[in-house]
């Protein structure tokens, strides 16, 4: 007995879920799997009942913010991620920074780092967990109060990551003092009490009863983050790097990653909401104006404990580019 097998093409009578076909425009083409995840799946009808802490204002409401969108899913995260997507890209990063400390930590290369330069990680860089642990509220906020399914998704992505690098700093302070928690004692101390650090956190307290939530994205992912990674990841460890602790670039790969990462959704974010209107662009632009005046002169001290008589300079360059990358993206301050 033989059998003959053959192929044969059986259409699928639809190609997406009604809602993405209308939007975009027809059902010739799938979606992405980013798309099917984002698109359209904000709720905005049939809500029950207010919430009885905000009896003025619906369960999702548009008027959380003084932003005004058309559509609020005009913005896509240029990195396309969804849960799948995002996990298992940051589980490849994990992978790679855990064979980093573990190679580390094997071949005691901590020993070599002179005993100054240690000092200067445990002052600049370990209270920097707290600045974290802030940022992910701060995002984990705009997911809960946000609008918008592509932006508030990308917003909780946000604050895992946040809770991720406070966790790497930590390790970080651990390896300095072989699994001692002196480190990380010192630098809670320092981000309550130590006056290098009291206006960076006093500004990202204020931060955290803001009203408007695309003000705090403003201030959090866009500004704050706008001058702490570039000065720390990209001025300072490098310069410490040279000093005798190249290994620590190695320890703070994901968080110059990240950042980078960061950059690109946090561009086009500025541009299609400065784009939408004049008035879009001129709240952001008062946002930016507000948030980089208080942030510019709260992280100087901080610089200082790396860079001395160095550290104004360093962070005027640092603003620079930061206010250079906005203007190119619609918010010219």
């Amino acid at each position: 007995m033989s059998i003959q097998i053959a192929s044969k093409e059986i259409k699928p009578l639809r190609l997406n879920y009604a809602h993405i076909a209308r939007r975009m425009g027809g059902d010739t083409k799938p979606a992405s799997r980013y798309q099917e995840a984002v698109l359209d799946v904000q709720p905005t009808t049939n809500f029950h009942y207010p919430p009885t802490w905000e009896p003025n204002k619906q369960l999702f409401d548009v008027t959380r913010t003084a932003i005004v969108m058309n559509d609020w899913h005009t913005f896509a995260d240029p990195r396309q991620y969804y849960y799948t997507s995002y996990v298992t890209a940051r589980a490849k990063q994990q992978e790679v920074m855990d064979n980093s400390f573990e190679m580390l930590e094997k071949h005691g290369l901590w020993k070599t780092i002179p005993d100054s330069v240690l000092n200067t990680i445990r002052q600049v860089l370990v209270p920097l967990r707290h600045y974290e642990y802030g940022a992910n509220l701060n995002n984990q906020d705009i997911c809960d109060r946000g609008y918008g399914a592509p932006i508030t998704s990308l917003a909780s992505f946000n604050g895992f990551d946040r809770i991720g690098m406070a966790q790497y700093i930590s390790r970080i302070a651990l390896l300095i003092d072989e699994n001692e928690e002196t480190s990380l004692q010192a630098a809670r101390e320092a981000w309550l009490h130590d006056a290098a650090w009291q206006p960076l956190r006093h500004a990202i307290e204020d931060s955290f009863v803001l009203d408007d939530w695309m003000e705090i994205m403003v201030a959090q992912n866009i500004v704050m983050d706008g001058f702490i990674y570039p000065l720390i990841y990209g001025r300072i460890i490098p310069q410490l790097a040279n000093q005798g602790a190249g290994a620590l670039l190695m320890l703070t790969q994901f968080m110059s990653e990240w950042y980078d990462e960061t950059v690109r959704w946090s561009n086009q974010l500025m541009k299609v909401i400065s784009a939408e209107s004049p008035e879009n662009a001129s709240l952001l632009k008062q946002w930016v104006s507000t948030w980089t005046a208080r942030i510019e002169p709260a992280i100087t001290p901080i610089a200082a404990l790396a860079l001395g008589d160095q550290a104004s300079a360093v962070v005027a360059s640092v603003k620079q580019e930061l206010l250079t990358r906005l203007g190119k993206n619609g918010v010219a301050v």
